[in-house]
Parts: structure tokens; sequence; C-alpha cells
């Protein structure tokens, strides 16, 4: 029975590094995910004037209640969302005169709902180029708080970067939120926010966040539910086989571990215990219609195991998959249309149907880590299969085709 070790969360990790950045004290984070995208943050908080201090299994991050130790810098990004959109929050609790820039492929991805609420709350900011998207400015003086509306249709970031803010605020925040995609990330961030010392109330479509600060803690921080949906997937579409993934369990924060509920449903054996999940694969792979409007970065390994079910899969209501590190509902369909399978998409939604995907065809992965690893579990069925760039994975999990192979042949 094949035991995976996946790396840390991406998304707690962030998360934990503002907070810890933010808190009164020094702060350690446990096991926290060690990745471009992580290290990415890390150095950004490094530029600003926050210590970070590294173990191989732990960080800790001197915090700074009052902001940035420097007066004057400038942050490269490189293609981390997250850091393209807290950092520049946490900077706006400062004072000095701060410089946002980002890959070519983030500089593309948008941040107008963000930026334009940071501005309703009185911070002098400007986009340097392109409106809503890096390079941008902030000349910071603290936030005063008070009520903004935020559009989080596009990303929840967007309101988990005005979360993380608001007890850094005068006299806090109330953010009305008109639309909201990935709900289960603000759950992520509400919880972590309490483990930091500050509780948010949410009052319908408004979310109330007091003044006050955070105090350091210890985080450990637990494997990624995205990650781990690849190996999920893997043990789905090989019968007999089973796959238990440590430290995911009932009490996991994400909310993506809920791919698990859909490889049941197409016919999966599933179990959740307290602090582990394990899938086997029953030889049994219906078709199913799923929303998944709150799970959207596993859109992609549900699309690259349909070929093998025994139905259609439709999945609805993933337009913000467009919008991620490449427009990834249109990656899975011409991808899986090299395959020879067939496929259709609509501006939400993508359906594929059963097929024999066709051996030796190389996977254009469009410079996005999810593209690979979701159809690296095709491959488990598909022979010859290879990447334009198999690289791009270090973004999140640098070490994912070596243990990926390990699994492969291991279920063997």
């Amino acid at each position: 029975m094949p035991v995976v070790d996946v790396p840390g969360s991406k998304s707690i990790t962030a998360r934990a590094l503002f907070l810890a950045a933010a808190a009164d004290g020094v702060t350690t984070l446990v096991r926290p995910l060690r990745s471009d995208d992580t290290e990415g943050f890390a150095e950004g908080l490094t530029r600003l004037g926050y210590r970070v201090g590294r173990t191989p299994d732990s960080w800790q991050i001197d915090g700074r209640p009052q902001g940035p130790a420097m007066r004057e810098a400038e942050v490269y990004c490189r293609d981390g969302a997250t850091t393209a959109r807290f950092l520049p929050a946490l900077a706006a609790a400062g004072h000095g005169s701060y410089r946002f820039d980002a890959s070519p492929q983030m500089r593309r991805r948008p941040l107008l709902p963000l930026t334009r609420a940071l501005r309703d709350l009185g911070v002098d900011l400007r986009h340097e180029e392109a409106e809503g998207h890096h390079p941008l400015r902030i000349e910071a003086a603290g936030v005063e708080g008070g009520e903004v509306v935020l559009d989080a249709g596009q990303s929840s970031q967007y309101l988990t970067a005005l979360l993380l803010l608001g007890p850094l605020t005068r006299t806090g925040l109330r953010i009305r939120v008109t639309d909201l995609v990935s709900a289960p990330y603000v759950e992520i961030t509400i919880a972590m926010m309490r483990a930091f010392g500050v509780e948010v109330r949410r009052e319908g479509d408004v979310f109330v966040v007091p003044p006050g600060g955070y105090r350091a803690t210890t985080y450990a921080v637990e494997p990624d539910a995205s990650t781990a949906s690849y190996f999920f997937a893997a043990a789905a579409v090989t019968p007999g086989a089973e796959v238990t993934v440590p430290g995911l369990g009932t009490g996991a924060l994400q909310g993506d571990l809920g791919f698990v509920d859909v490889l049941r449903r197409m016919g999966a054996e599933v179990e959740v215990a307290a602090d582990r999940t394990t899938v086997r694969g029953t030889g049994v792979l219906r078709g199913v219609t799923v929303n998944m409007r709150d799970i959207s970065d596993t859109m992609p390994t549900l699309a690259a195991i349909a070929p093998f079910a025994s139905g259609p899969v439709r999945i609805e209501d993933v337009a913000n998959t467009r919008v991620k590190e490449c427009d990834r509902l249109e990656a899975c369909a011409e991808n899986l249309r090299r395959l020879g399978v067939s496929v259709t998409t609509g501006s939400d939604l993508i359906e594929i149907r059963p097929g024999e995907p066709r051996p030796d065809v190389r996977i254009t992965s469009y410079g996005d880590h999810r593209v690979v690893m979701s159809f690296a579990v095709t491959g488990l069925r598909v022979p010859g299969m290879s990447y334009d760039d198999p690289g791009c994975v270090r973004k999140t999990f640098p070490g994912f085709h070596e243990a990926f192979g390990q699994l492969a042949a291991a279920l063997a």
C-alpha cells in the first residue's frame, strides 16, 4: 500500500508567511512548502526588511506589526499569485515606497479588483503599465480602515489579501463581497487568522475584521491537498491500487480534499480518517457531472482522468480557471484533443467523452505546473507521454516527477 508524503500546502504556507511577518514576535512554521512560489514569497519578505530564518524542516520569521523595516524596496514576485497579491497589501500597512513586479506570466494575471479596493481604502497605488496588472508602486502611509466593496469572482485571493490586511489597519475592515469563487480558500484564511489571534466575523456578504494585530505562534503546515489530488487520482484509475496520504484527514483546512468525494462518486473507494486519507481503485470509473467552483485547482486532475470513465465527464462553473497560470480550461481541452479524446468547452465548462488516448503524445504545459502534474496521471495508462516543460512543476513541487515515478513503479 503506497504511502505518499505530500509536501506542505502552498496556500497555507503563503498565508502563514504573511501572518508571521505581521505578528508581534517570532513565529515558527513547521514543514512549510519549499518551492519556487514560497521561496519567492520569503524572498519578497526579506526585500521588505523582514528576517526569515531557515532550517531543513522549519522557517522562523521575526514579525513587525508596524510594517516593513525597509522604507524603500523593489520586490520581484516571480510567478507567484499569492506573492503578487498578498505582499502589496502587507506593504500598504507600512510606511515607505514599494515597487512590485512579476514574471511575464504573472503580469498577465488580473489584480484590478484588489488594487481598486486598496485605493478605495486610501492607499496611494498606481499601475506603471497596464491598469490592473503588475508592475505597480505603492506609496504607503498605513491604512485607516473602514468599509470597502470587493468583487472576488475571479479569485478568492483578492478577499484573502484584504482579510489579512484588516488587523493591521487602524480601525479594522468591513469587506462587502459581491461575488466569490473558491470559497473554501477563504475559510482557510479565516481559520489561520484565528490561530494567530484574530477572529473574523461574517454578517451575510460582509466580512468584519477587527484591528489590533496578530500574535506570533508555532504553526504546522498541513500537506497540499491540490497536490495530493494527483496521487489520489492515480489510485482511482488503477484497478486494485491503494494510495494513502498522511496528514490530510477530517480536520484538514483545505477544501481541495473534497476532490476525493468526486472520485467516490465515480466509483473509487475513499476512506477519510482523522489523520489520513486513502483512495482505492475498484476498476470502476463512472462519468459524472460536477460543479468544481470551490475546488477548481483540481479541475485539471479530473479532466486528465476523464477519458477512462465509462461515460462523459462534465465539469461546470470553472470560468476562473481561465485566468490562472494559463487558460487551464483550454489547456486541458487542447491536450486531450492531441490525445484523440473528444472534448467540448464553454465559457465556464468542459465536457470530456470516454476514449482510448493515443500513445506517444507530447503534452504542452503552457508553463503551468498543474497541467503537467495532471497529465502525469493520464500517463499511467498511456505509454510514451512527454512534456515540453516538465520542470515547471518546481512552482509547487520540485520533486514531483521523482515522487510520482516511485508511485507508478509501486502501482505497476
